[in-house]
């Protein structure tokens, strides 16, 4: 997969299902086995008229089984004898979608979306039985539905970005990015060698799909096994190891020993998760609404030029730079101009929408700089643990002198310290780097919701006949 693609829906297609009127029931049940087409409804569903299909199924009294279709065609009596409630909801379905075909003399047609790349195989299965599918230009001010990609890695970090939002189909798609941004998050609080090859192995476990009873979680087992192995990446840096053991060097710095530079650490990695929202932002205003809306968006070129603004009056301190002070001044006032203008745009003008822009300009100003402090919990929680396995180590130490009896004590107070830190802080660490990827980072990345794509897709029954009556 190109890294554009990466990043991007699903290219999709307006299309048109053609076909002669007396094989449209054909056409569509082909349509619907192969699962690629979202076909367009003009009618809501309790508006549409009840099909003799719908009327037998809900005669029946039963819940229904999961929809089928018959390839040899409808036989409702003995379905409904049968009790073959599948191919009853899967014909309910179909005469719904047959009375939405526009029909122009002999030949029916219905609108929807599909994906690109399946339109050719589609329109082969299609033409053998006289119907095709037609490409259509999309039309003005109406965006296709997102589909996004199934691929392993795609997919195992899918649910961070669907429980937020659904992708608009212009923006880019951050799944790969927040997936990796949420990693390493989790990883910065969770950091220890050994609690990491915990986690990495239970990732290689649901992979395996074992114990059984979570084979369900097996497409997310990169999400384990990432955290893990960002978890032992933290630790190393921290020289902890089941706490600080010696067991590993410490590479960078021991939170214990030196706090204050792992919150200023934690800072910096949260600003340069910010920087990356802020891109990702611009682009999908450009894409969205245009250059104009992105440049005065406060998610936007707005906002990125008042934050790089910020950054730099940092640096300036710092390194104690005079003449980068005014280049900070100069982004940060082009900034906040550009965003108030945007703000005042929105609130309709005048007088009372000046006072709103001003409020919100504030607003503006004051979230980033909470939202950059926000990411000092990522060495705060950091430290939490290193704090909570150094106290079970130094227990572990400290009873270890004392005997056999002591050592067995030692070991007990080992395991069982080990376990709830383990328990205690993969739950935190979990919480909170969501919260920031949620609330610091995509409340930059995304202003609008998408529609997901839900293609058409009921199974055919290859047989179609029903089962033997007794008798």
């Amino acid at each position: 997969m190109r890294w554009r693609d990466a990043l991007s829906p699903v290219p999709m297609t307006r299309v048109a299902v053609v076909a002669p009127r007396s094989s449209l029931r054909q056409v569509l049940v082909k349509v619907a086995d192969a699962g690629a087409v979202e076909l367009e409804r003009t009618t809501a569903p309790g508006d549409a008229a009840v099909s003799e299909s719908a009327r037998r199924l809900q005669r029946s009294g039963v819940a229904p089984a999961p929809a089928r279709l018959s390839a040899a065609g409808p036989d409702l009596d003995r379905w409904e004898r049968a009790g073959r409630t599948d191919l009853l909801a899967g014909e309910a379905q179909l005469a719904e979608y047959t009375a939405e075909a526009v029909s122009r003399g002999d030949v029916a047609a219905l609108l929807g979306w599909a994906p690109s790349d399946r339109m050719s195989a589609l329109a082969a299965q299609l033409t053998d039985i006289g119907g095709a599918v037609a490409p259509l230009p999309a039309p003005r001010g109406v965006e296709p539905p997102t589909a996004t990609s199934q691929a392993p890695l795609r997919s195992g970090f899918a649910p961070l970005v669907s429980t937020y939002t659904t992708v608009p189909y212009p923006d880019v798609d951050p799944t790969l990015l927040a997936g990796l941004a949420y990693v390493v998050m989790f990883g910065a609080m969770f950091g220890d060698v050994g609690h990491g090859a915990l986690l990495l192995a239970g990732g290689l476990a649901v992979r395996q799909a074992w114990p059984k009873r979570l084979a369900g979680l097996r497409p997310y087992w990169r999400f384990v096994a990432g955290a893990g192995l960002f978890s032992m990446v933290f630790g190393l840096l921290y020289g902890e190891c089941f706490g600080p053991t010696g067991l590993v060097p410490t590479v960078w710095l021991a939170p214990m020993e030196h706090p204050v530079p792992l919150l200023l650490a934690g800072v910096g990695l949260g600003a340069v998760l910010l920087a990356g929202a802020y891109a990702l932002g611009t682009v999908n205003r450009v894409r969205e609404s245009g250059w104009l809306v992105a440049a005065t968006a406060p998610s936007g070129l707005a906002g990125s030029a008042l934050f790089l603004g910020a950054g730099l009056a940092v640096g300036a301190w710092y390194w104690s730079v005079g003449w980068l002070v005014v280049i900070a001044g100069v982004f940060a006032l082009a900034g906040l101009v550009f965003a108030f203008a945007g703000l005042l745009f929105a609130a309709g003008g005048g007088a009372s929408g000046a006072l709103q822009a001003v409020i919100e300009t504030f607003d503006v100003i004051i979230r980033i700089g909470s939202n950059v402090v926000s990411f000092a919990r990522l060495a705060a929680f950091g430290l939490t643990h290193a704090v909570l396995t150094g106290i079970v180590w130094a227990a572990t130490a400290g009873l270890w002198r004392h005997g056999a009896a002591g050592m067995l004590a030692a070991v007990a107070v080992f395991a069982v310290g080990n376990a709830l830190a383990f328990s205690l802080e993969a739950l935190v660490a979990g919480v909170q780097a969501l919260r920031l990827e949620y609330y610091e980072l995509f409340s930059r990345v995304f202003q609008k919701e998408g529609r997901p794509f839900r293609p058409w897709h009921v199974p055919t029954d290859g047989i179609g006949e029903a089962p033997c009556l007794p008798g």
